[in-house]
């Protein structure tokens, strides 16, 4: 396994090993974690092609837009939320008969 320089070229080949444990598990070594910018519990996408396996790191749109809304109060009171709706969704169906 390289220990060296941590510095990681996009352009640079550079081959890491690591081990496989008996529950499939390995550790993505530091320069790869580095390069990547994963840090612990971060979620990772394999992609395979043959015999090649690509490791990214794993995007999600909505996770990526979470916190944009920000609540009308701290902490929201989700139980008066679903009582407005319910009352307002009660009233339309009243009103189509």
């Amino acid at each position: 396994m390289n220990k060296g320089n941590t510095n990681y070229q996009s352009n640079a080949r550079i081959d890491l090993e690591t081990t496989l444990t008996q529950k499939g598990q390995v550790t993505i070594p530091l320069m790869i974690r580095r390069a990547l910018k994963l840090k612990a519990r971060d979620k990772v996408v394999f992609e395979i092609e043959g015999d090649t396996v690509r490791i990214k790191p794993f995007s999600s749109r909505l996770l990526a837009g979470f916190g944009a809304v920000k609540p009308h109060r701290r902490p929201e009171d989700f139980s008066r939320i679903r009582a407005q709706f319910e009352k307002a969704v009660a009233e339309e169906v009243t009103k189509r008969r």
